[in-house]
């Protein structure tokens, strides 16, 4: 099946009590380039990232992102032993200074070095099993909608292949047209040395080629994009010459109309993978 290259998925992480939010978008590009924007301390999870999508997508600039939307609860430390200190030091100012009142909780929490609190920040090598798991997904969900996008390019592809044919038709009718016209005003010898100037049989037998061409191509399971952007190039090398061989008004104009269609194939071209 045909694959575009413009796709967007979304897939929610959950690790306990951590909670993350992956993101994979793609668009066109010539060669396959990824790009991360992950949390800090994730950076040795691309390498295998990019395993993952190297099985499935071949071309596209691919961007993987992931953000973390909750972590796991603080850790909080009550240090008792350095409780203990400030009241020692409390009775000792109390009884060198007759000082009266008393610490009480509230006070001593605000006290530095009393309470300790901790992030706790999730680390790669232990959420990697579910990354790895909601990539699997994501990656799932982007390619369907590169198919869907492959299925509408294909559509739009084959419109202008059947415009292309129907073209090819007209010029081989309007040669026989002309020849015909020609063979009654022209000797045996100049009719013959005008028919190979205006011949051009061999153009459109292989622009008919390089249409059937691309149609077997939609067939493969393959990334198919650049082929059919090279065979665009040559169809439009063919179209030139019929352009420059047969000098018509009629021809002109449908080798004009062929070369649009040519172009909106190339362009098309860029956006499968």
């Amino acid at each position: 099946m045909i694959k575009g290259m413009t796709g967007f998925s979304s897939v929610e992480i959950s690790c306990g009590e951590m909670k993350a939010v992956l993101e994979i978008r793609s668009v066109n590009h010539r060669y396959l380039d990824v790009a991360y924007f992950l949390p800090l301390g994730f950076t040795s999870c691309e390498d295998r990232m990019r395993q993952l999508i190297q099985k499935i997508i071949t071309r596209g600039r691919v961007t993987v992102s992931m953000k973390i939307v909750k972590k796991q609860e603080p850790t909080i430390t009550f240090n008792k032993s350095v409780v203990k200190a400030y009241l020692r030091r409390e009775k000792e100012i109390k009884k060198e200074f007759g000082l009266k009142g008393t610490l009480i909780l509230s006070d001593l929490i605000r006290l530095p070095g009393v309470v300790e609190v901790q992030d706790v920040e999730p680390k790669a090598s232990m959420l990697w099993p579910a990354i790895e798991k909601a990539m699997a997904k994501a990656l799932s969900l982007l390619i369907v909608m590169r198919l869907r996008e492959g299925k509408s390019i294909v559509y739009d592809i084959q419109t202008q292949l059947g415009r292309m044919s129907l073209g090819i038709n007209m010029i081989r009718a309007k040669e026989k047209e002309i020849l015909s016209h020609k063979k009654q005003k022209l000797t045996i010898e100049e009719f013959e040395s005008y028919q190979k100037s205006i011949d051009v049989n061999e153009e459109l037998s292989r622009l008919s080629h390089h249409i059937e061409e691309v149609r077997r191509l939609f067939k493969n399971k393959e990334a198919v994009g650049k082929r059919i952007d090279f065979i665009a190039q040559e169809m439009q090398r063919e179209a030139n010459t019929i352009g420059s061989k047969l000098q018509d008004k009629v021809v002109s104009s449908t080798v004009i109309a062929l070369k649009s269609s040519i172009e909106k194939v190339r362009e098309q071209a860029q956006n499968i993978e």
